[in-house]
């Protein structure tokens, strides 16, 4: 019998690769057949994490005083390195991670586009001159680095997340520390690694694994971070802000539960296929999938029809398989979640219509598979409309008119990402005013943004609720 050696890979600290302190590993492993292990990497401890923020610490004076050329060149090259490894790092991060290869493709080459764009504008990112009525006086802002900033990402998009924060942050002449999840550790590799051939100067970039348990208070708490930038749960983001000190500056993206409005003018056809697109591809794990669908009374039976039909296309299976467009949940715990959210909408009287079921004999038997889940006859205090589940389940939420949309849309803790389907110029306008949330569009999906736009990740509810429980705490 044949075995097939598994990788050990380090941790890179102040320019080299090492083992943590304590010598102690975990395994990552294939979603879509949990008995193969992807790697083997660092359960680090708290010690390392240290030896890396003072690293980053002792690099900062040194790299803040680089010219922005030298710092993009390091990028852009580092872009060049992932687009040359395209088929290889395209083909682990669906190993690791699960989803299909063409989403995978799409990703390596989004986050080297991602790399270059701010290769490029971060050498413009100056200060202003401010008009004043004294003429022998100028005043004028600039721009400064801050130090050391903590990175801490997600597995659902393990290397673009994790490019569109250390490249700004490394542009502008910041210092680095980065814990990936520890689902996908792999692919956040691959990213170091591509830094550090490229040449990045020793200790700037910093890269450790393990458990967030373990090690991710110091990344908040140790007093040479000066920023923390965080994509994952709400629960985490709030435990973060409430760690972090005054000084400290925090920068999160969070949960949704991200509505799709389809008023009675709009086109059928476009609003399932949005509606597929935006809460199925990869397998409803994204922050602004489309979690919630608020549709009009007098089209409501004629959109399910639709959406059931186009779901019922839909190739679930391992993202190498040809045609496949919904891959594994990441983990079991995702899967359990799923799972247990598809079983409450059932207790809470809502209808599922179509899915919702594990998948787990034959080719599935070693996967966390399950079908899309459509529910229908949702209420909107119901569990399944109000919390984020993060897996492919629709909430489908009748409506009487545009203005009882609106205010069904907005009563969530969360506000992160909307889209409405119409034909009506004056719906879409109001709809842009009306709506609260941080990314708004008309006739498109709530996933998915511009390289060049911000993203709003938290709503003035969330933030409220934040402050509310570090008065009370």
């Amino acid at each position: 019998m044949l075995t097939t050696k598994v990788e050990t890979y380090k941790n890179y600290i102040d320019g080299s690769w090492v083992n943590s302190g304590n010598q102690q590993t975990f395994k990552s492993v294939n979603p879509s057949n949990k008995n193969e292990v992807v790697g083997v990497f660092q359960a680090s401890t708290e010690e390392d994490v240290s030896v890396a923020i003072d690293a980053a610490a002792k690099a900062f004076p040194e790299w803040s005083k680089t010219s922005p050329s030298k710092r993009a060149a390091i990028l852009s090259k580092a872009a060049d390195i992932l687009e040359s490894r395209l088929d290889q790092i395209a083909s682990e991060l669906t190993r690791e991670e699960g989803k299909p290869i063409g989403a995978s493709k799409g990703e390596v080459s989004r986050s080297a586009q991602t790399l270059r764009y701010y290769a490029i504008s971060g050498q413009n990112m100056t200060g202003n001159t401010f008009v004043n009525d004294d003429q022998n006086m100028k005043v004028t802002t600039e721009r400064e680095p801050l130090g050391v900033v903590s990175v801490i990402t997600p597995w659902n998009f393990p290397l673009s997340i994790p490019a569109r924060k250390i490249a700004p942050a490394l542009i502008t002449g910041n210092t680095v520390v980065f814990k990936p999840s520890s689902d996908t550790p792999l692919i956040a590799y691959r990213l170091v690694e591509a830094l550090h051939e490229a040449g990045m100067p020793k200790g700037v970039i910093n890269f450790v694994t393990g458990s967030s348990r373990d090690v991710g208070s110091l990344l908040i708490t140790h007093p040479a971070i000066r920023a923390v930038t965080f994509t994952g749960s709400t629960g985490a983001g709030e435990n973060i802000h409430r760690q972090a000190s005054l000084t400290t500056r925090t920068q999160m993206e969070l949960g949704g539960k991200n509505p799709l409005i389809i008023m009675e003018d709009a086109d059928i056809g476009l609003a399932a296929t949005l509606t597929v697109n935006g809460g199925f591809s990869l397998t409803g794990q994204a922050c602004t999938g489309t979690s919630r669908v608020i549709v009009m009374k007098e089209v409501k039976e004629r959109y399910i029809e639709a959406l059931v039909e186009k779901t019922k296309a839909l190739k679930i299976g391992d993202g190498f398989e040809e045609g496949v467009t919904i891959g594994p949940l990441a983990n079991e715990k995702q899967l359990r979640n799923v799972l247990k959210y598809i079983e409450i909408g059932k207790e809470e009287g809502a209808t599922l219509i179509y899915g919702g079921e594990q998948l787990s004999e034959g080719k599935y038997k070693d996967g966390y598979y399950v079908v899309p889940a459509i529910f229908t006859n949702v209420k909107n205090e119901m569990q399944i409309a109000q919390e984020e589940i993060f897996g492919p389940v629709i909430a489908v939420i009748e409506a009487s008119d545009y203005e009882e949309a609106i205010k069904i849309a907005n009563d969530v803790e969360y506000g992160l990402s909307a889209s409405i389907v119409t034909n009506n110029m004056k719906y879409a306008h109001q709809f842009t005013k009306d709506i609260q949330a941080g990314t708004v569009k008309v006739n498109r999906t709530t996933t998915g943004n511009l390289l060049n736009a911000p993203l709003e990740a938290l709503k003035i509810q969330v933030r409220q609720r934040i402050e509310n429980q570090a008065q009370k705490g």
